[in-house]
């Protein structure tokens, strides 16, 4: 019996054949995917150098609009860490999955009817339920009866607050400070005004993140410790 050439014969059966070897671009659907972009391409100004631009515009776009939001600083409420002029990146998602914001957090909200037409950048500084005064007899913020040490990002010369307040957050808000309180208009200017200086944690655009520019000054955000010691607010008066 010639065993070499029986297995010849079943190695050449078991060889694909002509059309299982054809690639997905030369399938029908993968023509076709093709031949839309390429005519797409052959529309616009530019051919495919255009398209890809136009491409990567739009998922910017949507990453800009559902993820993460570029905020200029627009003055010095915030120094020594947000300066005029750095770009901070403003995480949206950060508070959209059952998580709120949380003391310490640098928070980027609408100011619509609260703080005026603009967007605000600010210190959370109380959630819903904190009582928050100023200052105890050493001069600093107390959150829960707890006195808070903000030396870590305070603005230097500036004390926690030059006008004393005492008051209890409602829930669904926050009460917010600039770090350099001399030069912050923020929930203190508004403590008489409808609302009460608070802001609604819905008008909260997002957390920001990261100082993306100048490139010197790239730095991510993190939530200071000053805050990891006050108790929760069940105990607060009011």
């Amino acid at each position: 019996m010639d065993t070499d050439a029986q297995h010849v014969e079943r190695d050449r059966s078991s060889r694909p054949s002509a059309s299982e070897e054809t690639s997905d671009t030369e399938r029908p659907e993968g023509r076709s995917r093709f031949a839309l972009a390429g005519r797409a391409a052959d529309w616009l100004p530019g051919g495919r150098i255009t398209l890809s631009v136009l491409v990567l515009l739009v998922f910017l776009l949507l990453v800009s609009r559902f993820v993460m939001q570029p905020f200029q600083i627009p003055s010095g409420s915030m120094e020594p860490g947000l300066r005029i002029g750095d770009r901070v990146l403003v995480n949206k998602l950060a508070y959209r999955f059952g998580s709120g914001p949380r003391r310490g957090d640098v928070v980027v909200f609408d100011g619509a009817g609260f703080f005026g037409s603009a967007d605000y950048v600010k210190r959370v500084v109380g959630v819903g339920g904190d009582h928050v005064v100023c200052c105890d007899r050493e001069g600093r913020l107390e959150v829960n009866d707890r006195p808070v040490d903000e030396s870590a990002f305070l603005h230097r010369g500036d004390r926690p607050s030059d006008a004393p307040f005492d008051v209890v957050v409602p829930d669904g808000s926050l009460f917010v400070l600039g770090d350099h309180r001399s030069r912050s208009s923020d929930s203190r200017d508004r403590l008489g005004s409808p609302g009460g200086g608070m802001v609604p944690v819905e008008n909260v655009i997002g957390r920001a993140d990261w100082i993306a520019w100048p490139a010197g000054h790239w730095t991510r955000l993190t939530r200071p410790g000053a805050y990891a010691r006050v108790p929760a607010p069940g105990g607060a008066r009011g």
